[in-house]
Formats: C-alpha cells, sequence, structure tokens
C-alpha cells in the first residue's frame, strides 16, 4: 500500500544532513529496521571543500559499511610523507588489529554520494534539495518532534511553503553551520581550537603518488632564505590526472584571521617546483575555502531530543584538521544510541540517549583534550620550525607522532607507543 502524504513526512527518525556522518547513521538506522527520512540542502553530485585522504581510520568505517573500495575512483595510499626543516621522511601506515594498514584517496564530489546512495540502498529516505529551516518543538515539555523545510531550487535558493516533518528523534548532521544546535541555543565553544583550510586541484604528474604529503613548514621562497609562513600544506594525489593541495592554519596562530589564505596559498606553491605543475595555468576549478570546528567546540552533542554528529557536534581531530572518520563514528554511535532508545517505551528513552555523548567522551574526550594542549603549542610558527628540523630525522619519534596525530593505535597488546598515548588519553581530563 503507497503511502499518504503525511506518511512520507513522518519518520521515526530524522537525519539533517547526507555528509559523510548522516548518511553513515541512516545506513546503521535503516539497516535496523527503522524509518529514517534524510534531509538534505543540496543536490548529488555536490562539492565539498576538503583534503579527500582518508586514513585508515576512515577506511575502517568504509569496510564496515560495506562500501567496495575496490571499484575504480578508490586511489590507495601506503602513508604519510613529512616535508620540514630540510628534512623528509615517508612513514608506513601502521601495521595495527584495529584499522587496515592503507589510505584513500575520493574527492568529496563522489564519496559523499556513494555514502548516501548507500543508506538508501539499505532503506532509509533520502530527500534532496530539501534545506531544513528549525526544529519543532513540543509544546508541553519543548522536546524536538520534528523539523521545518523548504524546498530549494535550482540556484540553491529555499523556495515556497514550509513543510514540517516529524519524529521522536533527530539528528543533526548539518555541518559546521549546526544550524539545528544553534537553534537549541547550543553555541560554539571559544576555548576550542577552530581551523581554516582552503584547497584547489592542479593538473599534476603528482596525481598518482601513492603517500599522502604533508609540509610543517611554509616558505615564501627557498627554507633560510625567506619568510616562513603561517600553516601546514598537504598534497593528495586523486589519481585521475590531478591533485588535490591545500594549506591549514589554527586559530592559536598570530595570524589567524589576519591573512588572505588564497594568496598564502599561491605564495607557497610558486616555490614548489615548476614541473610539479602547481602554477595559475594549470588549476582545475576555483580554490574554496572552510572551517574546521576542532575539539568538541559544540556541547552538549545531546539535547531535547537531539543528537549531534561530526561537524555540528565540533568533532575534527585537533592535532591533524581530519573530520570525516569522526563524522561517521560519531554517525555510527548516535544509531546506535537512537536504536536502543527506539526500543523502549517513550518515558524511558533518554536513558539510552544519554548515552551517545557519554560514548563520544570516552571515545574521543581525553584525546581531545591532548589534542587541545598539541595546538597551543604548534601555533608558534617557531615550535613547528623546532620540530620539523629536530624530529623529522628521528623516525622512531616520528612513527610514533604519526600513531598520535592520526589516532592510530590499539587499546590492546600495542606497542610502547601505543600504550603512551592511550595512557595519555585516558589520565587527561574530559570537558
Amino acid at each position: 500500500m503507497s503511502r499518504t502524504t503525511a506518511d512520507l513526512r513522518q519518520a521515526d527518525v530524522i537525519v539533517v544532513g547526507a555528509g559523510p556522518g548522516g548518511s553513515t547513521a541512516a545506513f546503521h538506522l535503516a539497516q535496523a529496521g527503522l524509518d529514517v527520512l534524510v534531509l538534505e540542502k543540496t543536490a548529488f553530485p555536490r562539492e565539498k571543500v576538503c583534503g579527500d585522504g582518508l586514513t585508515p581510520r576512515a577506511v575502517r568505517q568504509l569496510l564496515a559499511l560495506g562500501i567496495d573500495i575496490e571499484a575504480p575512483g578508490w586511489i590507495k595510499n601506503h602513508g604519510l610523507r613529512i616535508v620540514g626543516g630540510g628534512h623528509q621522511v615517508s612513514l608506513p601506515w601502521p601495521d595495527l588489529a584495529q584499522f587496515p594498514d592503507y589510505g584513500l584517496v575520493r574527492t568529496r564530489m563522489d564519496f559523499d554520494e556513494i555514502l548516501a546512495r548507500h543508506a538508501e540502498k539499505a532503506g532509509a529516505r533520502l530527500m534532496e534539495r530539501t534545506s531544513v529551516t528549525g526544529p519543532v518543538l513540543d509544546e508541553q515539555t519543548g522536546r524536538v518532534v520534528g523539523v521545518t523545510a523548504k524546498p530549494v531550487d535550482d540556484q540553491g535558493r529555499r523556495t515556497g511553503d514550509a513543510v514540517t516533518y516529524r519524529a521522536p528523534i533527530v539528528i543533526a548532521a548539518d555541518g559546521v553551520s549546526a544550524r539545528m544546535a544553534l537553534a537549541l541555543g547550543l553555541a560554539k565553544r571559544d576555548d576550542r581550537p577552530l581551523g581554516v583550510a582552503v584547497r584547489t586541484y592542479y593538473t599534476s604528474p603528482r596525481h598518482d603518488d601513492d603517500y599522502l604529503e604533508s609540509w610543517l613548514e611554509l616558505w615564501e621562497g627557498k627554507p633560510g632564505h625567506s619568510r616562513l609562513l603561517p600553516g601546514y600544506g598537504w598534497i593528495f594525489g586523486v589519481g585521475d590526472g590531478t591533485a588535490n593541495v591545500g594549506l591549514g592554519m589554527l586559530n592559536t596562530s598570530t595570524a589567524f584571521g589576519s591573512v588572505d589564505y588564497k594568496d598564502l596559498l599561491r605564495r607557497w606553491l610558486d616555490h614548489t617546483p615548476v614541473e610539479w605543475g602547481f602554477r595559475d595555468e594549470n588549476m582545475v576549478g576555483k580554490v574554496g575555502g572552510a572551517a574546521l570546528p576542532m575539539g568538541f567546540n559544540r556541547k552538549p552533542h545531546y539535547s531535547r531530543g537531539v543528537l549531534l554528529v561530526g561537524d555540528a557536534g565540533g568533532m575534527v581531530n585537533p592535532m591533524n584538521g581530519e573530520g570525516i572518520p569522526y563524522a561517521m563514528e560519531s554517525g555510527e554511535m548516535a544509531a546506535q544510541a537512537v536504536v536502543q532508545a527506539l526500543g523502549r517505551p517513550a518515558v524511558a528513552r533518554e536513558r539510552a540517549l544519554a548515552a551517545y555523548p557519554a560514548a563520544l567522551d570516552a571515545a574521543y574526550g581525553g584525546y581531545y583534550t591532548v589534542g587541545r594542549m598539541f595546538v597551543k603549542l604548534i601555533g608558534d610558527p617557531r615550535v613547528m620550525q623546532l620540530a620539523a628540523r629536530h624530529g623529522l630525522p628521528r623516525r622512531t619519534l616520528m612513527r610514533f607522532t604519526l600513531k598520535m596525530m592520526a589516532n592510530l593505535t590499539d587499546p590492546r597488546d600495542g606497542d610502547t607507543g601505543d600504550r603512551i598515548i592511550n595512557g595519555l588519553s585516558r589520565l587527561a581530563p574530559t570537558a
């Protein structure tokens, strides 16, 4: 029997946003047999400013979803090459029980749609070009019982009348804008780090590099003979004749907010080898920028029937600026909490939903506290310069650093580095 219009606007769970976190949550909810409605303001395929590099932490999530990463378009990488202080070191991804020993590259133009369609195949209902305008509150309890949304036209403009969609639980995976959280009064915390990243694509012979590459120092000229620029850079081969090239900066830098990031990118790349192709005539598309909300910069992650996932909850890793695996992991954790909650009477659901922020704190709280201390240190370019100059030649130290920054350890039976990192994360307070 076909659904009525009213039925189509009713669900067990509403997911706002079909990025990696929202689509992962929707997949797991649909797999559990729940009626999940995903509202996405854009239409696929759509671009998203990102480095496109996926560490083994993200690969583990893709494998758990059943994504076919052997299909065309997925480019494997073996580790991270770090450049700085006159040194260069190539570090393979660690061999761990918990994570695969390879990473991937896939443009967000493809990546997000692959996950969204995968959730659809599992049974999730996806509505594109549907922009959520705010929560619907129960007048007596103040809980969120749905959302209002408007259709979006071909130019990305809201149009027509607002439509109400109802569900007892809402997952807000609406990215850095976090409009659902803001509507509930959940403002971002200014005592948490924030990053800004810009990136573009170039046709380049480096498109098939099987290592991700990170530059810890950005020189306006030859190293040691010109000005050290703030921030860090990356070069990730996409495998299709182009490379994703960009840079990021943290708000712990004194230059944050006062520089032209696009100009900064060009000044760095003007001094890379010409044969790499990182010049304006080889640029594909435009330079795009995005904010990186880090280290739990928005809390609480559950309030009045709404669970925050991914960037909406400020879950970017402050150590390396990586957001995709934490969006996907938090989406899975949110789905688990929702499944447990909806398996109970309405009056008994809160305890199950409260388990979600507790799970996040247990997984990331101490590690992100360590990360916040880390970004305060590297906000001083002199510290980064010293670390690059004296740290890169020491491979044992750099292998430890790679594990720590990428959050890649085994909880049990790991090596000494794993035990140190895990111990620091357990001892650090969660706030």
